[in-house]
């Protein structure tokens, strides 16, 4: 680390930090670039700013890298991305098995491509016992889902006489929720690259306290130096207005 970075690690850092991956299409456009291109460029983003952000000192890294609206673009880019995941789930793994991070997939796995959803409980397997650092991907995924489902298992348990309705509450809806696999469910930072103000269809319950950060540059140029500017403002934010980190 450099002295900026040490500066900022040695201050209190977000436990859980969500991010929305978004401009990789409008990258690759203003380079004269192909679509997949872009996505390519995203996906080595990704992985390096996870790096990085576990070298800090932040626990959970949550990543929306594939909304349930996603499969409405393009049959081809869909299938460019599905083979990115595949891709480097499979030449990550080295990787996530030497620091000892755990993977953990969250969504709807319904429609995703069979061998990947294969390659999916394969690394969730093999990392399943580290603890300290999760990495989180959202892969077709939505908030309004995640809810849903939340609801409908709190539902059938009050059916099956579990337990009753008088014991739902914020802390029984928070244990359903697919984030219950983080120590820390709840982000305190979540940032959405490409200058779009709004998280969309992202943790729209987790994110109730959450500092929102909506910086201009596009994700596949969210580098390091951008990272540890987010990481001011939030600590600026928690100095400031003494929220929890």
């Amino acid at each position: 680390m450099g002295e900026k970075e040490k500066r900022a690690s040695n201050r209190k850092m977000p436990k859980h930090v969500a991010v929305i991956l978004d401009g990789n299409r409008r990258w690759a456009e203003k380079r004269g670039l192909g679509t997949s291109e872009g996505h390519e460029a995203g996906a080595r983003r990704l992985l390096e700013n996870a790096k990085d952000c576990f070298a800090m000192g932040t626990n959970t890294i949550s990543l929306f890298a594939f909304s349930t609206e996603n499969w409405e673009r393009p049959e081809d880019e869909v299938k460019c991305l599905m083979a990115l995941f595949e891709k480097h789930f499979r030449a990550e793994m080295p990787f996530f098995q030497r620091d000892k991070i755990k993977i953990l997939v969250i969504g709807n796995r319904a429609k995703i491509p069979e061998s990947l959803r294969g390659l999916i409980e394969e690394v969730e397997e093999a990392t399943k016992s580290y603890e300290g650092k999760n990495l989180i991907i959202a892969i077709d995924y939505s908030g309004r889902f995640d809810i849903l489902q939340a609801c409908k298992s709190l539902a059938t348990k009050v059916k099956d006489g579990l337990i009753q309705v008088e014991d739902i509450n914020e802390e029984a809806m928070e244990k359903e929720l697919l984030t219950k696999c983080s120590e820390f469910p709840n982000p305190d930072l979540l940032i959405r690259t490409s200058g779009e103000q709004r998280i969309s269809n992202f943790f729209l319950w987790q994110s109730a306290y959450t500092e929102l950060y909506f910086p201009t540059v596009l994700w596949p140029d969210f580098g390091e130096a951008e990272y540890l500017e987010a990481l001011t403002w939030y600590q600026q934010r928690q100095r400031r207005f003494g929220r929890r980190v």
